[in-house]
């Protein structure tokens, strides 16, 4: 079987098992390989009531090899980068098999919203939490479902790391005009604590720059 016919096949099975409530489809009809995949979060998680969006990339040698998938919305959560949305699941690794299909996969994602893994972590740093403050942790991670996947947020404009963080957009100004990446400017003010531009000195604004160009 091809691999264009086997990947319908495995759409149409996700849309026929209405019971799984699994969505599977392609971002662009001519391409086969790019897919786009969506469950939502379990009940009784922090999860709950979130729409997860899952970004599938398909090898060449697929089923032989596993897909690339990660999380498209930002997910606090110790086997998902909150960064990248990068997943650490052994299924997509090496413990893939060719009788394994999207839609399974998709299943075990989900699963892993239930039953994180804190041993085996993708975010050390919400790895850690999770193990230190579980009550904590699972206000945080709520957080993050209403803000980054609530469906119909999805509609709207994503929400900016920075406001997450509390921290204000005239601060984080300061240095998109001098021409450092967003992401990289919210990691470093997370880092030093800083929340205002008003906290700003002219000493403290070099060594910002310099943490900058490390990074």
């Amino acid at each position: 079987m091809s691999t264009a016919k086997r990947l319908m096949r495995e759409i149409n099975a996700a849309k026929n098992d209405k019971e799984a409530n699994i969505e599977l489809q392609f971002k662009d009809p001519n391409n086969i390989t790019q897919l786009t995949g969506a469950f939502y979060g379990p009940e009784d998680t922090p999860y709950h009531n979130g729409k997860f969006i899952i970004d599938i990339t398909i090898p060449t040698e697929y089923p032989f090899k596993p897909p690339i998938m990660k999380f498209h919305n930002k997910v606090y959560h110790p086997n998902i980068s909150s960064v990248t949305g990068a997943i650490c699941l052994d299924i997509l690794k090496n413990k893939w098999s060719p009788v394994l299909t999207l839609k399974s996969t998709l299943i075990s994602l989900q699963a892993l919203l239930c039953d994180p893994a804190a041993d085996d972590p993708q975010d050390a740093e919400v790895a850690k939490h999770y193990i230190k403050d579980r009550e904590s942790f699972n206000k945080t991670a709520k957080l993050w479902t209403e803000i980054y996947a609530d469906p119909e947020r999805l509609k709207q404009n994503d929400v900016k790391e920075g406001d997450l963080y509390g921290i204000e957009s005239d601060l984080i100004d300061v240095f998109l005009q001098k021409g450092y990446k967003y992401t990289a400017i919210v990691s470093v003010l997370r880092r030093n604590g800083l929340k205002k531009k008003e906290e700003l000195y002219d000493d403290l604004i070099d060594t910002l720059i310099s943490q900058l160009d490390r990074e």
